[in-house]
């Protein structure tokens, strides 16, 4: 079975920065896409960044130019970086992964969520 586990949220004040980490464990073979959704009070659960193991990247419009998405291969681990944060980034970030376990079967797993509040 394989986890996700994120870290990093946290509260910051508008123009601030944070860095979230969605470290994978488990039997993994591979991870061919992580992802990071977030869901803001209220709304439906949107997709914020997406990167490939080949390293195609895409973004959300509202966080073009101000979040990076990045991955390190060897340790199955998944970053987002958020600078310039605005108020209406507040919501639960979710990490998301597409893994391939060692046993060949595909597995779409979800971390538990981690809050991020910017305040104006």
């Amino acid at each position: 079975q394989v986890q996700l586990a994120e870290s990093g949220g946290g509260s910051v004040q508008a123009g601030g920065s944070l860095r979230l980490s969605c470290a994978a464990s488990g039997s993994i073979f591979s991870v061919p896409s992580v992802a990071w959704h977030r869901q803001a009070p209220g709304k439906q659960r949107e997709l914020v960044a997406i990167i490939t193991s080949d390293g195609d990247i895409n973004y959300a419009d509202p966080v073009k130019g101000r979040f990076t998405i990045s991955r390190d291969n060897a340790m199955n681990t998944g970053y987002l970086q958020m600078n310039s944060l605005k108020p209406e980034d507040t919501g639960v970030y979710y990490c998301a992964a597409m893994v391939i376990t060692v046993q060949r079967t595909v597995e779409n797993v979800w971390g538990q969520g981690t809050q991020v509040t910017v305040s104006s």
